[in-house]
Formats: structure tokens, C-alpha cells, sequence
């Protein structure tokens, strides 16, 4: 099924979200997956306004520059793991001027938890997940994007960056195992369902 995301079409998806079984303890984790500069952050909080404010859990803030994929240890330790007891999350946010974990966050346990950044989907992330959303951008665009965004002075940190994400999702996709693809158009969002036969999206479909 394909429904551009308007206001409405965006409350639906909030509904559908809502009415899938928890998948981490009370939670149901959805991650918002793509490449860097492929709009994951803005659908995101979006996503979130849909649903009347879900906290939404940023991967920027959990990885490092040492450590731009090594963050799944962090995210189970002090993300999944107090979610799944119904607790309060409260992860270490990494300060990416200072170079270190500076402040605290907290992610309560609400209905519905959304885990946005590059890596969302991966392979150890996927049991805690109730649903998978890939922004449907290309590679080259996304990085044209957050080029232009982010401006020169981080031009050396892109190169870097593109290196360990092209390594990343050439032994870990994300995108084959999403349940919906998201398109950004001029006038919203298109989301599409991908094709039968993807292990989540075959139980996302089937789920009341």
C-alpha cells in the first residue's frame, strides 16, 4: 500500500504503530533507518508530534568518534535493557565539540519509543524492534544533503564518515528487512510497503 504522509496519513501510521504487540518489555521500539543526510532526524520528530510527543532516541547521541558503529553495547546497557523492566532510560549523551559523554538523557517507557540513525535497523538491534522505517534516499544524495548542511568545516569528517557507513551496511543492511520505505516528496512523505517476503514486514503486515 502506498499513502502519501500527510498530517493524517502520518496520525494512521501513529495508530498502526500503537496497535503493534510491545517488543522491548511495555515498549514498542521502532526504528528510523538511512544514510546520513537522508532526512531520518526531521520524519523522525514528525513521527514523534504523531504520536503525541513518543521520545525518540537519537544514535548521534550514543556513538563517538572513535566509535561511530560501536554503540550497540551503550544501547542495550542503558537504552533496551531498563526499557524492557519498564524503567527509565537514562543514557549518556556524547557531546561531539567536547569529545565525551557530558549529560544525561531520558527515555521513559512510553507506548511507543522511536530509535533514530544510521545503523537502527542493524542485524543485533532487530529482536527489540516492533517496526523498521528506511528513508528511501540515495547514497549520493543523502551525502550531498548533509554536505550542504553541515557546511566545509566538516567536509574531512564526511570522507571519514562515508567509509565506515559503506563498509557498515555492506555486511549489515538494514533496508531489506524495513517494513515501509519512506519517500520524501514536495508535498510529504510517500510511504511504501516493501515487497512479501522480509521477515518483519511480513509480521508488521499481519499484526492486528
Amino acid at each position: 500500500m502506498d499513502h502519501h504522509a500527510t498530517p493524517g496519513a502520518l496520525r494512521a501510521l501513529a495508530a498502526r504503530l500503537r496497535a503493534l504487540p510491545p517488543s522491548c518489555g511495555p515498549v514498542r521500539l521502532v526504528a528510523v533507518d538511512g544514510h546520513a543526510g537522508s532526512g531520518k532526524t526531521t520524519f523522525a520528530a514528525a513521527l514523534a508530534s504523531a504520536l503525541d510527543g513518543a521520545p525518540v532516541v537519537h544514535l548521534d547521541d550514543l556513538a563517538t568518534h572513535e566509535e561511530l558503529f560501536e554503540w550497540t553495547g551503550r544501547l542495550r546497557e542503558q537504552v533496551l535493557a531498563p526499557l524492557r523492566r519498564g524503567d527509565t532510560a537514562r543514557p549518556a549523551k556524547y557531546d561531539w565539540v567536547a569529545r565525551r559523554f557530558a549529560t544525561t538523557l531520558e527515555v521513559p517507557p512510553a507506548p511507543v519509543v522511536l530509535l533514530e540513525g544510521v545503523g537502527a535497523g542493524r542485524r543485533e538491534v532487530r529482536p527489540w524492534l516492533a517496526g523498521l522505517l528506511w528513508l528511501e534516499v540515495t547514497r549520493e544524495t543523502a551525502r550531498e544533503r548533509g554536505e550542504r548542511r553541515d557546511g566545509p568545516a566538516l567536509a574531512g569528517f564526511w570522507a571519514g564518515w562515508m567509509r565506515a557507513q559503506d563498509a557498515h551496511f555492506a555486511a549489515d543492511p538494514s533496508r531489506p528487512f524495513a517494513d515501509l520505505l519512506v519517500h520524501q516528496r514536495p508535498e510529504g512523505y510517500e510511504l511504501r510497503e516493501q515487497p512479501a517476503g522480509t521477515p518483519l514486514a511480513d509480521t508488521f503486515r499481519h499484526r492486528p
